[in-house]
C-alpha cells in the first residue's frame, strides 16, 4: 500500500499548501457554482417572476445548507483522522475510516430525501416562504430532496480525496460536476422553460456525474486508501463516534449557517419584506464567491497540519499556522475593500433588478463591514480540527453563529431604523467578536503548547 505517497513531513511547508490549497480552490469555486449559478439564471427570469423566483430559491437555502452540513460531518470528520494516520503510516485504520465513512453517508443520503420529502411544506413555511414564493420554493426543493444522496457522496467522500493529498482530482470530482451544471441550467430553464424546476434537474444532474466521478476513483488503484466492502460491513462504534465528534466541528458551522438563514428571512419579512429576503439571497452568495479562497486555503492547510501532528513535527505545524493566517488575514482586508469599492458590479452578477440593486448596495456594505475577522474564525477553526480538537471547534462553531448571530438578528432591528439594516449588522458585530475570541483561544490553548 502507498502509505507514504505525499509525505508533508518533508520539503516546504508553504509549496504543500499551495499545491493543495490552489485546486482546492479552484474546486470551492466551482462548488459554488452548483449553488450560485442556478441564482443567476433564475434571477434573470424576467418580469415581476423574477424576484419571487429568487426569494423561493433563497428560502430553500437552509435546507441546502443542512444538507451539505451533514456531507460535512462525515467527510470532514473522516479526512483529518485519515491524515493523523497517514502520518502515522497506519494504512489499515485508514482505509477502514474510509469505509465506515462511505457507509454512513449513504445511510444519511437516504434519510435526508425520505424525511425531507415528508416534511417539505411545513419547513419552507417556517422558513419564510409565502403564498407567492412557495410555489417556487416547493418545486425547488422537491427535486433537489429526490437527488440529496448524490451531493452528500460527493461533498463528503471529496473531503478523503484531498485528506490523502490528491488536490487535483478533488477539483476534477467538482469540475466535472459545475460544468455540466453551467450548460444545462441555461438550456431548461429558458429554451425548455422549465424555470425553477429546470434549475433543481440540472443541478441534480451535475451531483449525480460528481458522486459517480468520486466513488469511481476511490475504487481504482489511483488513490492511495481504497474503498472496500468489508470496511464498509464493518461498522466499528469506537471509529464512527471520532468520525461524528470531529466532523461536529464543520456540521455545526454549516448547520448554524442554516439556522442563522432561517432567522434571517423570518426577520426579514417581519420588517421588510420578500424584496429583502432576495437582498439577502445576493448577499449570502457574494459571500459565498469571496470566502471561496479563505476555504480552499484552509482546507489545503488542514492535510499538512494533521499529518505533521500525527508524524510529531510541531515546528512544521507551528510553520504552517503562520502562513495560513497571514495569508487568510491579508487577502480578506483586500476583499473587503473591493467590496466597499464596487458594490453594484457583485450585485450585478446576480440580478439588474432596479429595487434589489438599490436595497442591495447599502446592505452589501454594512454586511461587509470588518470581513478580515471571519479570517480569524477560519485559521482556528481549521487548526482546532486538523489536529483533533473537537469540543474546541465545536464551541466556537456554536458561538459565533447561535449565541451572537441569531439573537443580534431578532433584538438588532428592534433599536435599528430602518429595522431591516439590524439584521445585516449582526454578521459584522459576530465576526468580530466570535473571530476575534477563536484566534485567541487557539493561540493560548494550542499554538503555545506545540
Amino acid at each position: 500500500m502507498k502509505t507514504r505517497a505525499n509525505d508533508f513531513s518533508k520539503g516546504s511547508i508553504l509549496k504543500h499548501i499551495l499545491r493543495l490549497a490552489i485546486p482546492m480552490t479552484i474546486a470551492q469555486l466551482i462548488t459554488i457554482l452548483y449553488n450560485i449559478v442556478d441564482r443567476m439564471f433564475i434571477g434573470r427570469i424576467g418580469g415581476v417572476e423574477t424576484t419571487d423566483a429568487l426569494t423561493g430559491v433563497g428560502v430553500c437555502l437552509p435546507i441546502v445548507t443542512i444538507i451539505m452540513a451533514f456531507s460535512n460531518l462525515i467527510g470532514a470528520g473522516a479526512a483529518p483522522l485519515i491524515s493523523i494516520e497517514r502520518g502515522r503510516n497506519n494504512g489499515e485504520e485508514s482505509e477502514s475510516i474510509l469505509g465506515n465513512a462511505c457507509s454512513l453517508l449513504i445511510i444519511v443520503g437516504i434519510s435526508i430525501s425520505v424525511l425531507g420529502l415528508c416534511f417539505k411544506t411545513p419547513i419552507l413555511k417556517l422558513l419564510g416562504a409565502s403564498d407567492a414564493t412557495l410555489p417556487y420554493a416547493d418545486s425547488y426543493i422537491t427535486i433537489y430532496l429526490i437527488g440529496a444522496i448524490f451531493p452528500v457522496i460527493a461533498l463528503g467522500l471529496n473531503s478523503i480525496i484531498n485528506a490523502q493529498g490528491f488536490g487535483k482530482t478533488g477539483m476534477l470530482t467538482i469540475a466535472i460536476g459545475a460544468m455540466l451544471n453551467i450548460i444545462l441550467d441555461p438550456i431548461l430553464i429558458f429554451v425548455f422553460n422549465m424555470g425553477v424546476a429546470g434549475a433543481a434537474i440540472a443541478t441534480v444532474i451535475s451531483q449525480i456525474a460528481s458522486a459517480i466521478w468520486t466513488v469511481g476513483f476511490l475504487l481504482s488503484k489511483k488513490a492511495t486508501y481504497t474503498i472496500k466492502l468489508r470496511h464498509m460491513i464493518r461498522l466499528n462504534s469506537r471509529r464512527i463516534k471520532k468520525i461524528l465528534s470531529l466532523g461536529l466541528a464543520g456540521f455545526t458551522m454549516l448547520a448554524t449557517n442554516a439556522a442563522v438563514q432561517m432567522v434571517c428571512n423570518m426577520t426579514l419579512k417581519q420588517y421588510g419584506s420578500d424584496l429583502y429576503i432576495g437582498i439577502m439571497t445576493i448577499i449570502t452568495s457574494v459571500r459565498d464567491i469571496l470566502v471561496l479562497p479563505v476555504q480552499g486555503f484552509s482546507q489545503g492547510a488542514q492535510p499538512v497540519l494533521g499529518y505533521n501532528y500525527g508524524a510529531e513535527k510541531n515546528g512544521r505545524v507551528k510553520k504552517a499556522i503562520k502562513y495560513m493566517s497571514v495569508i487568510l488575514i491579508s487577502y480578506t482586508v483586500l476583499a473587503w475593500m473591493t467590496v466597499a469599492v464596487f458594490p453594484q458590479f457583485f450585485i450585478r452578477i446576480f440580478t439588474e433588478n432596479s429595487d434589489l440593486l438599490a436595497g442591495g448596495v447599502p446592505a452589501l456594505h454594512i454586511y461587509f463591514f470588518g470581513f478580515f475577522f471571519m479570517a480569524l474564525q477560519f485559521c482556528a477553526q481549521t487548526v482546532f480540527t486538523a489536529l483533533d480538537k473537537p469540543k474546541q471547534a465545536v464551541f466556537f462553531s456554536m458561538f459565533r453563529k447561535i449565541i451572537i448571530v441569531v439573537p443580534m438578528t431578532i433584538l438588532l432591528p428592534v433599536f435599528w431604523t430602518p429595522h431591516v439594516n439590524g439584521v445585516f449588522w449582526a454578521e459584522p458585530i459576530s465576526n468580530l467578536i466570535g473571530g476575534a475570541a477563536a484566534f485567541t483561544t487557539m493561540i493560548l490553548t494550542v499554538y503555545k503548547k506545540l
